[in-house]
């Protein structure tokens, strides 16, 4: 089975949802680039509600190994850089990512990706959860970046009406 990698968005999102459980029935294991468990530790530490990747028996956490040639793009964070290095050392995995950017460089470089609203269309469509609507409204109050087209759409592929 490939592997895939999580940025921490997917991850602090679906645990925000209350469905970060679903994610290893809905993809395997993950792993998790070192960079991101920095980014969930010192966001626990201010007091936001993300994950405990120690306590998630399916997570592996890893540090890239080499530095393949990324493009030169500064403005990824560092869980967005990580990712997509072990994505390239990696070959035949897939990625989670929700940042714009992060994913046109994932398409440049030919690597797969989806990203929260796909893992909670895959969720939907596995009888994991019943409805997206409620979900997207959740997510729109947790300040995930949602236009009202990507809504729409979403909720048609759900066969959901917003």
């Amino acid at each position: 089975m490939p592997e895939v990698i999580s940025d921490t968005s997917p991850l602090q999102y679906l645990h925000q949802l209350g469905l970060l459980h679903h994610l290893p029935t809905l993809v395997g294991p993950v792993v998790v680039p070192s960079a991101v468990k920095r980014e969930l530790l010192i966001g626990r530490s201010l007091g936001i509600d993300l994950p405990d990747l120690d306590s998630l028996q399916w997570v592996e956490v890893r540090s890239p190994t080499s530095r393949p040639a990324l493009p030169l793009i500064n403005d990824l964070g560092p869980g967005e850089t990580e990712t997509l290095m072990l994505a390239l050392e990696l070959p035949g995995s897939s990625v989670l990512l929700d940042d714009g950017l992060a994913r046109r460089v994932a398409e440049s470089l030919e690597i797969e990706f989806t990203g929260t609203l796909g893992l909670l269309l895959g969720a939907k469509r596995k009888g994991l959860i019943s409805s997206l609507l409620p979900l997207l409204d959740q997510l729109q109050t947790l300040r995930f970046r949602l236009s009202s087209q990507t809504r729409v759409t979403i909720l048609k592929l759900a066969g959901e009406n917003g």
